[in-house]
């Protein structure tokens, strides 16, 4: 399709719209069944990019993730917007944020080489809280006796975390801020 500016511009805005109201991140696939007539992959990048562009210098900007493009507001501006949710994001134990950077950084892996790593046996409701807040899933198995299950973070996980693929990944000292402290035992 040719697209001439009033076409380009009739492009923008309705793309823009519908990462404006929707849910979670829109890939080229889905945003491609915006139109009747086939766009070609460039002309979408293109306009991604103008979008990008004219977004720049506000509170809200275009970020592309693992699973597609999405709006977010600038982080620069999140301590504002919390004040209109005073809840506390969910924390994680250590061995729950332990586990997790585990499988993001070396995944993905058996439950097995997960607790040769820690040291320590991983607990199934690690695992599940990990799969229920849809930040790992099973992606195959070792071709070893009992087949385990390799574990590796989701599209879901990257996306949370405002990340296209695990090589941005932040270094691992940084997540310390995430992790509660253990309880210490009563006496």
């Amino acid at each position: 399709m040719q697209s001439t500016v009033h076409d380009r511009q009739h492009i923008q805005i309705v793309i823009e719209t519908a990462l404006l109201v929707a849910t979670e991140p829109l890939g080229l696939h889905d945003l491609k069944k915006l139109f009747a007539e086939e766009l070609r992959a460039d002309l979408l990048n293109e306009v991604l990019e103008a979008i990008q562009q004219a977004w720049r210098g506000r509170g809200v900007e275009l970020v592309k993730l693992s699973s597609g493009w999405r709006f977010r507001a600038r982080l620069e501006f999140q301590p504002y917007l919390d004040r209109l949710n005073p809840e506390k994001p969910p924390r994680y134990s250590r061995a729950v944020m332990e586990t997790l950077a585990i499988i993001a950084y070396k995944g993905p892996l058996t439950r097995g080489e997960i607790e040769e790593i820690r040291g320590v046996t991983v607990s199934t409701q690690i695992v599940k809280t990990l799969e229920e807040r849809n930040w790992i899933e099973i992606v195959g198995y070792r071709e070893t006796p009992g087949r385990p299950g390799l574990y590796a973070t989701t599209k879901a996980f990257l996306d949370d975390m405002g990340l296209k693929s695990r090589t941005e990944l932040p270094a691992l000292a940084e997540l310390g801020q995430l992790v509660v402290p253990e309880a210490e035992p009563a006496q």
